[in-house]
């Protein structure tokens, strides 16, 4: 076993979002310190960490003075500059590594690294014109989601594409904005699921149980534990995760999204080097979440047990779904987690809750 960070030790945290607010809740609860390099100034992590660095991510000086007081620095979200991960390593431990960042950050070289890894993913081409996606369209019978390669989440940056013709792609990229995309083709899936593992820096991996989820406006909207599957698709989506996880070199958590096909066999879709909004149950249902979790694995901590002592449904806030707040604190077996958010906008994620069943 590595050794771990001394109590009082300070763990640095790249992005101010949600999930830095919980994990640096996570890390006081083991005895951390935590500081926050956000360039917002009113963000949900700042109100739980200790210390607050305004200024953006790839800030050279903020970088020098986030290295300078921490043990080993963290990010909550795959948007950071891989060049500011890179700079931050070369002066203390970064986790996830950086080429974990780098390869999640754009989709085709995360289909291609997961490929290499003998990992099945959708077919995909590159698409930098028009043309490209129209041969694309054309090797995929007229099907397929055409995305950006690059900083799409929560549904932004897509497009279906269902029996198109070449006029239906005309201009198709420069409507995308003439960025880099992908056309991936589209699966015929029965449902989604995710997996939420972690793996330390002595190499040791626990994952927890796959949850299966349902999207709305390309927003997860619900989180099920346990999924409908076999238990033979729950253990192809673990190793799925433990490949990911050992041929990256990783440490902390990991989501990794899956498509399950009527075989019961898995695809994988996409991951996230970080915590992730479809383990946000295991704050409920088991004695160690993600967020603890994640935390351990990077202080060098042995890493927790991943059994879920309950079943349960987690489901997102979103916008004015806030306003529900008095209605649910009232319900029995109910966890519920707001962000502190001051704005309710559309497709603005609020907080969540948990439903537990004990039955």
């Amino acid at each position: 076993m590595t050794s771990p960070l001394p109590l009082g030790s300070t763990i640095g945290i790249v992005g101010g979002g949600q999930l830095g607010r919980m994990l640096s809740i996570a890390a006081a609860r083991l005895g951390y310190r935590t500081i926050i390099l956000e360039p917002q100034d009113d963000c949900p992590a700042a109100q739980t960490a200790n210390e607050h660095l305004v200024a953006p991510y790839d800030d050279a000086d903020a970088l020098v003075a986030l290295a300078k007081d921490c043990a080993v620095v963290t990010y909550e979200f795959e948007n950071v500059p891989v060049e500011a991960a890179i700079a931050l390593n070369a002066k203390v431990p970064v986790f996830p590594p950086p080429a974990a960042l780098e390869a999640a950050q754009d989709r085709v070289t995360e289909k291609t690294t997961l490929n290499a890894m003998d990992i099945a993913t959708a077919k995909f081409v590159k698409v930098d014109s028009d043309e490209d996606l129209i041969a694309g369209l054309e090797a995929f019978g007229g099907n397929g989601i055409l995305k950006t390669r690059r900083l799409g989440y929560d549904g932004k940056g897509q497009r279906l594409f269902r029996n198109a013709t070449a006029e239906d792609a005309k201009d198709a990229y420069v409507a995308m904005g003439s960025v880099p995309l992908i056309l991936e083709s589209l699966v015929p899936f029965e449902r989604e699921i995710s997996v939420i593992a972690a793996r330390s820096k002595d190499g040791h991996v626990e994952a927890y149980d796959p949850a299966e989820n349902v999207h709305r406006n390309g927003i997860l909207h619900t989180s099920t534990v346990p999924a409908s599957i076999s238990d033979a698709t729950a253990e192809a989506a673990r190793e799925v995760a433990r490949k990911i996880l050992a041929g990256l070199d990783y440490v902390g958590v990991i989501g990794v999204e899956l498509f399950v096909l009527p075989d019961g066999s898995v695809l994988a879709n996409e991951i996230a080097p970080r915590v992730h909004n479809s383990g946000h149950w295991t704050e409920a249902a088991c004695a160690i979440s993600q967020f603890e979790q994640h935390i351990r694995a990077v202080a060098g901590l042995p890493l927790g047990d991943p059994r879920r002592h309950s079943d349960c449904v987690m489901e997102n806030l979103i916008g004015d779904d806030i306003l529900r707040t008095p209605q649910l604190l009232a319900e029995p077996d109910l966890v519920l987690h707001l962000y502190g958010k001051a704005e309710a906008r559309p497709g603005r994620k609020m907080g969540h809750f948990t439903r537990i069943n004990r039955g």
